[in-house]
């Protein structure tokens, strides 16, 4: 009986050799688990190399090098590029669709409803739009994303395949959800673009330091800049116009800058308008849809005709002067130490160079560069060739400045520098090869300098003790629409514009230079379309519109 119950008793127990055989289980866990993990670990080392995205070389092809770059990245769902769809399209599909359909196309209508709506959620779908040259279909020249976030590292994508597309020209993000740091980020993609770069549009990307004037910065290559349904505010109007123009810095390459659809009032606009006095490359503005009165607008009018030069820019006019004739003597100066003059005779010729520069304000170019009429001699007397444009500015008259043929022909051996350049632009001397080239190269000079000048050394105008300078006659196109500017507004522009049309009558047909307002958009505003200031400004600009003005001749010609 004690037996019995033992059996049993032992059963239980029996198990333990099974404790065994679950032991000798997890050795054979444990012996497949030490199997598997080199299995395991040896895909990603010999994956890493392949993976790595620093290590992608870009083909030029964005839709391929995007797509390898994001699953290097470790993205498994990403955007594809797609080529952006043509509106010519949609306009076939329409008028196919307002045709009767036939029973063909009533048998497919069941089949056709599902991808139609599938259709509609592609649509939706994150993508990348590109437009792409027609020659070459591969050669991406704008970028277009809408309605999904970029992240840092889909712009970090960007960095590495942007760069190789070598006919980018434009890049827009749509309420992409960008804020101040990618901002940031992106900012510092654009240089690695190609040249070819120079449209931006961030519109509906609202951010909350406004730090937008970090695209138009002095190292910036931006041409054209689109900042729509940004909600800027007076402050952020403050920071672009502090990026298009302050005292001693200027915007040089922005031509065109939309800031349409904002909150920009009376304030931001009067901070626009003080980027405009010392900018001379702005050719296109768009404030519609703000909130700017008539104290807005008149700041804006006041920028387009002769404005007063604050104390600190007449300072600033002074010290620029003073600069530029203490830069002309020097390039004079190796010329005449080289011939032994006295110094008795220097010291006076930049003593009287100071006092014309800074007493005269057009002339100073035709005074500072005076030399003593011993010195032509002394240098005559020792066989070399000195120009007589040395002793003269630039500003007299040719006959005084015509160099000898003997005179020309050895200058055109020796070596010609930049002022002598500058001096012997417009003298009719005929010369050899190396001459013409040195004068191509002049006007090469030339262009850049004159594009380059400081707006303050414009020539101004003094008038009962204040230095009057010329207004902003470079942009071209002023857009107001829809503000909130009444007759009292109207009145500035009106004045703007007349003086304006009177300077541009002056001129002669031979005669270059800025031409001032060709278009200006006053519509929609808090005034009555007929009353007589309106109707003044637009007679006097419809003949200034070349698209108006040419649409006239075509009817002329047609009658």
């Amino acid at each position: 009986m004690s037996t019995e119950p033992s059996a049993p008793g032992t059963s239980p127990r029996t198990p333990r050799p099974g404790a065994q055989k679950s032991s000798g289980a997890i050795t054979k866990k444990g012996d497949r688990a030490a199997k598997e993990k080199p299995a395991t670990a040896l895909p990603p080392l010999g994956e890493e190399e392949p993976k790595n995205p620093e290590e992608y070389q870009c083909s030029g092809v964005l839709e391929t090098d995007f797509a390898e770059l994001c699953i290097r990245s470790g993205y498994t769902d990403f955007p594809k590029v797609v080529t952006r769809p043509r509106p010519n399209q949609n306009f076939v599909l329409s008028a196919s669709m307002s045709e009767k359909p036939t029973q063909d196309d009533q048998r497919l209508s069941a089949s056709c409803s599902q991808n139609s709506l599938e259709s509609k959620y592609v649509f939706f779908r994150p993508t990348i739009q590109v437009e792409v040259e027609q020659e070459d279909s591969k050669a991406v020249k704008e970028i277009y994303i809408r309605g999904w976030k970029l992240e840092d590292r889909i712009l970090g994508i960007f960095s590495k395949c942007l760069p190789s597309l070598s006919q980018l020209q434009a890049i827009n993000l749509w309420k992409v959800g960008l804020t101040d740091k990618t901002l940031t980020t992106f900012i510092a993609l654009l240089p690695l673009c190609s040249s070819t770069l120079r449209k931006v549009s961030l519109e509906g990307n609202p951010l909350p330091e406004q730090s937008y004037y970090k695209l138009m910065g002095l190292d910036s290559t931006i041409s054209h800049l689109s900042l729509r349904n940004n909600s800027i505010d007076d402050h952020g109007a403050q920071l672009l116009g502090q990026a298009l123009s302050t005292l001693n810095n200027s915007n040089r390459t922005l031509v065109s800058l939309n800031l349409g659809f904002n909150h920009i009032g009376d304030e931001g606009a009067g901070y626009i308008a003080d980027g405009l006095r010392l900018n001379r490359s702005l050719l296109w503005l768009s404030l519609a849809h703000n909130r700017i009165q008539d104290k807005g607008a008149l700041k804006l009018a006041e920028v387009l005709r002769p404005f007063e030069l604050t104390h600190t820019e007449v300072v600033e006019r002074r010290r620029l002067l003073l600069e530029k004739g203490t830069q002309e003597r020097s390039s004079r100066s190796p010329s005449s130490s080289r011939h032994g003059d006295s110094k008795t005779e220097r010291e006076k010729s930049q003593t009287a160079g100071i006092s014309n520069v800074t007493l005269v304000d057009k002339p100073e170019k035709m005074q500072t560069l005076k030399a003593p009429k011993g010195l032509g001699k002394k240098k005559e007397k020792s066989g070399e060739v000195v120009k007589k444009e040395e002793k003269s500015g630039p500003g007299q008259s040719p006959t005084q400045g015509t160099p000898k043929k003997e005179d020309a022909t050895k200058a055109g051996k020796g070596k010609v520098t930049i002022p002598e350049q500058k001096m012997s632009k417009g003298k009719g001397m005929k010369t050899g090869s190396k001459e013409k080239r040195s004068i191509l190269l002049e006007s090469e000079l030339v262009v850049e300098a004159t594009e380059m000048v400081n707006p303050l050394l414009e020539p101004v105008e003094h008038r009962d003790g204040k230095v009057f300078m010329p207004g902003n006659k470079v942009l071209l196109h002023l857009n107001l629409l829809r503000n909130r500017i009444t007759e009292v507004g109207l009145e500035g522009f009106l004045t703007a514009v007349q003086y304006q049309v009177q300077v541009s009558k002056s001129r002669t047909s031979s005669s270059k230079g800025p031409l001032g307002l060709l278009w200006l958009s006053l519509a929609k505003n808090c005034f009555d379309p007929q009353c007589p200031t309106y109707t003044m400004i637009q007679e006097l600009m419809m003949p200034r519109d070349p698209v108006k003005a040419k649409v006239r001749e075509e009817e002329a010609a047609a009658t």
